[in-house]
């Protein structure tokens, strides 16, 4: 089954300081099923890149290694833009940041689990009848 997958599982494919059995069975589904994402994902995903060749965690040659295996991964990246009044108001009922809420949107709008490590994100899936992503 496709599902919606977080910046948190994503990061986790690439660093092994945020690897674990969950970040990793998340990949291996890859191999079968499709991941969605918002538009927010790329800029996320992108900072984190940025962030750890700034921090000497990773060199331009890994970070360009690490943009063609994504690349090659079958992400789907959603354009499709929520309202700012439709953002807010998910952020605020579920307690969420407005960038969980675009994950929990999507969601919600493609009738998906998601594979998240937030543990806010992963009690507001829950509440709104998303479901995560059990592995």
């Amino acid at each position: 089954m496709p599902f919606v997958v977080d910046n948190s599982v994503v990061v986790g494919w690439y660093f092994e300081s945020q690897a674990t059995p969950y970040t990793d069975q998340a990949l291996d589904l890859l191999a079968n099923e499709t991941a969605h994402v918002p538009a927010l994902w790329v800029l996320e995903f992108s900072n984190v890149l940025r962030k750890a060749l700034k921090a000497g965690k990773a060199d331009t040659a890994r970070i360009q290694e690490i943009i063609e295996l994504v690349k090659a991964l079958p992400i789907s990246v959603d354009y499709t833009s929520e309202s700012v009044e439709s953002n807010l108001a998910l952020a605020l009922k579920y307690g969420l940041t407005s960038y969980d809420a675009a994950y929990l949107g999507l969601a919600m709008r493609l009738q998906l689990p998601i594979a998240t490590n937030d543990g806010a994100l992963k009690e507001a899936a829950g509440r709104a009848s998303v479901g995560i992503v059990n592995l």
